[in-house]
């Protein structure tokens, strides 16, 4: 794998003639800034180009490419921008329809380069712009490549259902808030604050003193309010645990109604954001039904939404050649540090998709649970190699890596047999 990459990295340098023009962009909101300079890095625009983030904008760029081409006498182009924020999304997209090769640059890349020119730590956006075109010419640039539409869509979701997620965890925490302060002893009685029952309780009886007094059938009977089935044995259990609990609770008592006031609120908008969640859920179930090779990938114990959140991250898996390409997209491809006599840690880089490195740490935290080759692994490195537990995660993470990406190209369905370590083999 390392002589591929190796190979990659010349073909990246390789890409770039003495016929390519390399344009380097940096990104804003409004005001976009240009470079452009020769395949030595030799600059061909006297001044920096800038143009408006629009439909104008992007024209006006397209004509000052062609006369950049004129000038430097070149029949073919390479622009470069930073793959910061959202805003080079649509010029990107809108240079691709045109047939302009776009290449993306790691911004810790340029924030490391700017030195270069100039040797001091100056910055602006024409300064910016140069630098990217700079990197450009040496080959240090991912190339940009718009997924197949499903592949798109399914990103798309993902992305918002992570912004729902966080929403839902912080309307949760100031639910737990609110409780802590008025009712602490409530979670003693149910799992979390939202299960059926907890929340049906807080809207019935957010307060000790609204308990008071009550039977545990007359507490069921409210419940089923908000419960499809609030009573029997469980129930009554819970109620009068509930009941018990209130009787003793040292909740505080002051301005109570304008909290409860605000309580109503923050389950109006939980409830609402947990719609919003199942709404999405099932769209996502939709559009897997679509992508092929889900299946497969269903078939080794992964949940639809690990599923969903792997092809967010890393596109059509089908794309990739190994499984260390995948890990380098999530970020979790080793990065060392040594010098001379000097050895320093070996850790992660975590240079990539966030999203996807935190969903393939969770879909091996997943796997040692329901999947018994992965458990057998997991045993044999922590009891057998006597592997820290961080440290196996990890190497079961390349594992699910190469899996995910030998079953996508081949079609192949999970074989238990091959996933079986040699070492336990029956």
């Amino acid at each position: 794998m390392k002589s591929k990459q190796f190979s990659k990295e010349n073909q990246r340098i390789e890409r770039i003639t003495q016929a390519t023009l390399v344009v380097g962009i940096d990104i804003a909101k409004e005001m976009h800034v240009a470079q452009a300079v020769t395949f030595r890095g030799i600059t061909l625009s006297r001044q920096a180009f800038s143009f408006a983030n629009s439909e104008g904008g992007f024209e006006s760029l397209e004509r000052i490419i062609r006369k950049w081409q004129q000038i430097g006498r070149m029949n073919d182009v390479i622009i470069g921008m930073e793959s910061t924020g959202h805003y080079w999304f649509n010029l990107a997209d809108w240079l691709m329809e045109r047939g302009i090769q776009v290449v993306i640059v790691n911004p810790a890349t340029t924030k490391r380069n700017k030195e270069n020119r100039d040797n001091t730590p100056s910055k602006s956006d024409a300064k910016d712009a140069l630098v990217i075109a700079d990197v450009v010419s040496r080959g240090y640039y991912t190339p940009y490549q718009t997924q197949e539409e499903a592949f798109e869509r399914i990103r798309t979701l993902m992305t918002n259902r992570e912004r729902w997620v966080t929403q839902s965890t912080r309307l949760s925490n100031q639910i737990t808030r609110w409780l802590d302060i008025r009712f602490p002893e409530m979670m003693s009685v149910f799992k979390e604050v939202g299960c059926a029952r907890s929340l049906a309780t807080l809207h019935e009886f957010p307060a000790p003193s609204d308990l008071l007094g009550l039977t545990p059938e007359e507490v069921v009977n409210r419940w089923g309010k908000h419960m499809k089935r609030p009573g029997g044995t469980r129930g009554l259990r819970k109620a009068r645990q509930l009941l018990k609990q209130a009787s003793l609770s040292v909740g505080k008592k002051t301005s109570l109604e304008e909290d409860k006031w605000d309580l109503a609120c923050l389950l109006d908008e939980y409830e609402r954001v947990q719609r919003i969640l199942e709404e999405t859920n099932a769209r996502i179930d939709q559009l897997l039904a679509e992508i092929p090779g889900v299946a497969q990938l269903e078939s080794m114990g992964l949940t639809r939404i690990y599923i969903a959140a792997i092809l967010a991250g890393a596109g059509d898996l089908r794309k990739f050649e190994h499984g260390n390409q995948l890990l380098r997209k999530a970020g979790l491809n080793i990065a060392e540090r040594s010098s001379g006599k000097y050895q320093g840690k070996v850790k992660l880089s975590k240079r990539g998709s966030s999203m996807l490195r935190k969903y393939l740490y969770l879909a091996v935290l997943h796997l040692t649970n329901v999947n018994p080759e992965f458990q057998a692994w997991r045993t044999y490195n922590l009891e057998v190699k006597r592997i820290p537990k961080k440290k196996s995660a990890i190497k079961l993470i390349g594992k699910l890596a190469r899996m995910l990406v030998a079953m996508s190209t081949t079609g192949e369905f999970y074989s238990a047999e091959k996933a079986r370590p040699h070492s336990l083999a029956v």
